[in-house]
Order: structure tokens, then C-alpha cells, then sequence
């Protein structure tokens, strides 16, 4: 039967005025208990009083909790909004998992005032007791619905790097990461960054030793134990993906040889099973250009690469591929070849390429003297030479194109790409003068040119125009400027007409996220979990 407000306020008197035992007005709370099945009145007085007598009744605890779990659920609004707000109330002892689980399975709500009200009330019970909260939390992430599992995700992406120190102890970090393990065994794309951001977010993670074990994660997830299929874009996907999550994760430190987070296996995977099939990868996204795509991660892992086994095979690999993006020069214009189209320079690839192979001939310095042939290596100088000629011409026209712009001026989308397209040239022109040398040297270093510049090497492209010469002698320090174009622009730079002219504008700025979404697609399928309300 339901309460009434009177029989409320009454009952509410009753216990509110006992200063010695509360137990023995068993009665009494029973009556307020019941008035989750009155009107609206009667629920929002309900939703008040229930928690604040809770802790005197543990033998009704379960009614208790499951009558303000009715009022969670109500259709009023501001009842569901008035019980979630008490909620953790009921949080003390073995109860808080219990009404974390709960909490988690309410951030459902497509309300959103609500929806902030359940994260105010994990937040303060995770200040409670974090492990207890993370129990409740974990519980839906591997068991619940898709949408409580995917917003309890989110919660600890969210939230975790705003709780203090206190509250995330050691024993709390080695819990998450303990449960973010079993987590990892299925889940989708986006899930799989997002699990990844948490965990890098970890203080214990800090470490080379913290690292080290989320690249083993990365490792995990991406199959190297496996050969890559390159016509299935989820396979394609899902190593993309992985390889930029363990991207930020690697270093070196010559001082500190042992101390290093390599990225060998993942090298020597893409030179191994990538760079093969470069040609026949499929894209995930469509405009996404997939060889630019994985020929960048590559170039940003190689300086990362520790001792590999197979350094001559794959560094072999990388020299064979480079060829084909370094064209032979045209037959004699007065010969009988004179009007074939001059061989597209496409300087993007080429920039990625040659840093890698700059990178790995590190470690093979004698790779171009003694590991190839006398005619492959005349071969190899004549692309060399016939590109660096190429690369004069383009620094010296995007020159003369920049020359006195500065400020606004540089930042229109043309001026951008031309200053990029200008970071690409100088790169390679760098590289290539270090092979050139008699033994080649791998000593000069380039910053990539989709890495952000330093804002102490902000623009000075207006200043007085070098030569093609010496721009390439002191590209390694040359002030560029920072405001370069958005990566998921897509915008081509068509350079003037001329001898060299063909394709400067084979490069592209892309969107470097890629996922799709959708259960079932890139990291594997999630079964449908929805199972209805199980508190």
C-alpha cells in the first residue's frame, strides 16, 4: 500500500527525532520505503528520505536500494534525476560496486541533464573507493549493452586524468590495467583507442618498463604473428590503427642503450609483409591514400628500430621500393623517345622511403657499397641524380612563389601547401646529398615534413631567397612556418608548368583516424550483449 505525504513526514519525524536506536522504528522506514509506489509527491519525498535513514536499517538494505532504483527508472524526470543524485548514499561497504554497477548502467540516458547527474554521482563515489567504483564500472564494460559499455568507456577516458593522486594509487592503476586486459580480447576499433588512452594516461605507464608493456598490448592486438591480407580493409585497418596507437610509445637513447622502447616488430613487419603489397592494400576509408598512408608510419617508426635479424633482407626490400618511386631520366629529347611524358616525381612517397632507408643504412652503413651490385648501385645514382635536378627546380619556383609573404599572407590554403610541399623538397634534397657522399653517410637529420615544427623555427620563408644549393646545405635548420595545412584537407599543390613541373603535388595531409564504425568491423565482432536491466 502506497504511503501518503502525511504518513511520510510522519514516519520521517518518528526516526528524525530518535537520538538512541533507530532499528527499533523498523516500521517506520518500511512506510517511507513504500512510498516509491505513491504519486509524484510522494516519490520526490521518497528519493530524499530513503538514503538519509539507509544506513540504520542493513536488513533492509537490498529494499532500500532497490526502491531508489525504482525511482532511477521513473518516467518523471525530475524523480530519476532527484534518486540518481542520492545514489551514493548508498555507497558504503559492500554496497558501492553494487551502486556503480548501477550508476554505469543509467550513463544509458539520452537526457542530459540526467546523464551529467550519473557522472557527478561516479565521480563521488570513485572518490569513496575507486577500486570498488572501477569494479562496477568494469563489470558493465564486459557484460552490459553496447551503449553502457561504449559510455563507461568513455566515462574512464574522460575521467580518470582529472582524479588526484590519491584516489589513483598504485593498487587502483594495476587494477584498470588488469581489467582493460580482459576487455582487450574483444572489441572494436574506437573501443581499442579509446582503452589505449586510458592506459597511457596511467602514472605507472610512465616508465620504459610502462610502455614497454602497453606496446606488447599493441603487439596483441595487431596480428604480427600473422601475414598481412592486403585486399581486407579490416586486417589493413586494424594494423593501421595499432601501429599509431604504439607510435608515441617508442624511444632511443643512444646514452642509454638498454632503456629503449624499439619498434623493430613493427619494422620488420612492414618490411616484410607492407611494403610486398604496397600496391594492393585496400584503404579503409576511401579517400584515404593508403600507400602515403603506411609509407608515413613507417618513415615515423624506423629512428625507433633497434637490432633487427633480418636487416639486410629488409633493408634490401626498402632500397627495391624506393626505386620505384625514383624514375630513370628520359631518353635525349632529339631522340626517338622525345615525346613520352616526363616520369612523375612523387615526392611524398619518395620523402618516406628515403628517410626509412636513411634510418635502417644506419645500421648497414655498407649496404651501397658491398651488399648491392656495382650496376645497381650506378643505377640506384642515376635516379638519385636525375630526382636531386628535379628537386632544384621545384625549392627554387615554391622560393620565388613565397618570397616576402609572411604573417596572413602565408597562411591562405595555397601558401600552406606550398610551404609544406617546400618542407618535402628540402627534405629529400638533404637525404639525397648524404648518399651521394663517397662512402655514402647517414649523419644529416630532417624533421619529417608532416611533424609539427618548433615555434623557434617559425616562418622566415619571406626573407631573402636562398639558392636551390644552399637551402639543401642548411635544410636541416631552416626556419619554416608552423601553420601548416589541416592532414584531412586533401588539398594538392599544382606547381607551375615547366621541364619538372609533372607532379609536385603528390603529396597529401590525411585524416589520421580511419575508424569505422559498427560492431563486427575492424577489431572484430562483439556479440549484441543487450540482456535488459540486470541490477
Amino acid at each position: 500500500m502506497a504511503a501518503t505525504v502525511e504518513e511520510l513526514y510522519r514516519n520521517y519525524g518518528i526516526l528524525a527525532d530518535e537520538k538512541e536506536d533507530l532499528s527499533k522504528h523498523k516500521d517506520a522506514y518500511q512506510v517511507i520505503l513504500d512510498g516509491v509506489k505513491g504519486g509524484p509527491k510522494e516519490k520526490r519525498l521518497a528519493a530524499q528520505f530513503i538514503p538519509k535513514f539507509f544506513s540504520s536499517f542493513p536488513e533492509l538494505a537490498d529494499a532500500a536500494i532497490n526502491a531508489q532504483l525504482d525511482l532511477c527508472e521513473d518516467e518523471d524526470v525530475s524523480i530519476r534525476r532527484q534518486a540518481i543524485k542520492e545514489l551514493p548514499r548508498f555507497a558504503s561497504g559492500e554496497n558501492l560496486p553494487r551502486v556503480a554497477d548501477i550508476l554505469t548502467q543509467l550513463l544509458q540516458t539520452d537526457d542530459s541533464a540526467e546523464f551529467n547527474q550519473v557522472n557527478t554521482a561516479l565521480i563521488s563515489i570513485f572518490k569513496i573507493d575507486a577500486k570498488g567504483t572501477m569494479g562496477g564500472l568494469f563489470s558493465q564494460i564486459l557484460q552490459g549493452e553496447d551503449i553502457v559499455r561504449e559510455r563507461a568507456i568513455k566515462f574512464l577516458c574522460t575521467k580518470l586524468k582529472m582524479m588526484p593522486d590519491d584516489t589513483m594509487t598504485k593498487e587502483v592503476e594495476d587494477y584498470i590495467f588488469i581489467e582493460t586486459k580482459k576487455v582487450l580480447e574483444d572489441v572494436t576499433g574506437e573501443e581499442f583507442v579509446l582503452l589505449m588512452r586510458i592506459l597511457s594516461g596511467l602514472k605507472s605507464m610512465q616508465t620504459v618498463s610502462g610502455r614497454q608493456q602497453l606496446v606488447e598490448l599493441v603487439v596483441e592486438q595487431a596480428f604480427l604473428e600473422q601475414a598481412l591480407n592486403p585486399t581486407d580493409a579490416d586486417s589493413v585497418d586494424r594494423l593501421l590503427q595499432c601501429t599509431r596507437q604504439a607510435l608515441p610509445l617508442f624511444s632511443v637513447s643512444e646514452s642509454t642503450a638498454t632503456k629503449n622502447v624499439h619498434s623493430t616488430r613493427f619494422v620488420t613487419y612492414f618490411c616484410e609483409f607492407v611494403l610486398p603489397n604496397l600496391s594492393l592494400l585496400t584503404s579503409p576509408v576511401a579517400e584515404l591514400d593508403i600507400q602515403l598512408e603506411v609509407l608515413k608510419l613507417l618513415a615515423e617508426m624506423s629512428p625507433y628500430c633497434g637490432d633487427m635479424d633480418k636487416l639486410e633482407v629488409n633493408l634490401n626490400m626498402l632500397f627495391e621500393k624506393l626505386l620505384e618511386f625514383m624514375p630513370l631520366p628520359p631518353e635525349e629529347e632529339n631522340g626517338e623517345n622525345a615525346a613520352n611524358e616526363e616520369p612523375k616525381l612523387q615526392f611524398s612517397y619518395v620523402e618516406c622511403l628515403l628517410f626509412s632507408f636513411h634510418q635502417l643504412g644506419k645500421k648497414l652503413p655498407d649496404f651501397l657499397i658491398d651488399k648491392i651490385s656495382a650496376e645497381k648501385l650506378k643505377d640506384f645514382k642515376i635516379r638519385l641524380q636525375y630526382f636531386a635536378r628535379g628537386l632544384q627546380v621545384y625549392i627554387r619556383q615554391l622560393r620565388v612563389a613565397l618570397q616576402g609573404k609572411t604573417g596572413d599572407a602565408l597562411k591562405t590554403e595555397e601558401n600552406k601547401i606550398k610551404v609544406v610541399a617546400l618542407k618535402i623538397t628540402n627534405n629529400i634534397n638533404v637525404l639525397i646529398k648524404d648518399l651521394f657522399h663517397n662512402p655514402p653517410s647517414y649523419k644529416s637529420t630532417v624533421t619529417l615534413s608532416w611533424k609539427p615544427v618548433q615555434k623557434a623555427e617559425a616562418a622566415a620563408i619571406g626573407q631573402k631567397r636562398q639558392s636551390g644549393e644552399d637551402i639543401g646545405a642548411t635544410a636541416t635548420t631552416k626556419k619554416l612556418p608552423t601553420n601548416l595545412p589541416r592532414r584531412d584537407a586533401r588539398q594538392i599543390y599544382n606547381p607551375p608548368s615547366g621541364k619538372y613541373s609533372a607532379s609536385i603535388g603528390n603529396f597529401s595531409y590525411e585524416q589520421r583516424g580511419g575508424f569505422r564504425g559498427g560492431r563486427g568491423r575492424g577489431f572484430g565482432g562483439r556479440g549484441n550483449r543487450s540482456r535488459g536491466r540486470i541490477y
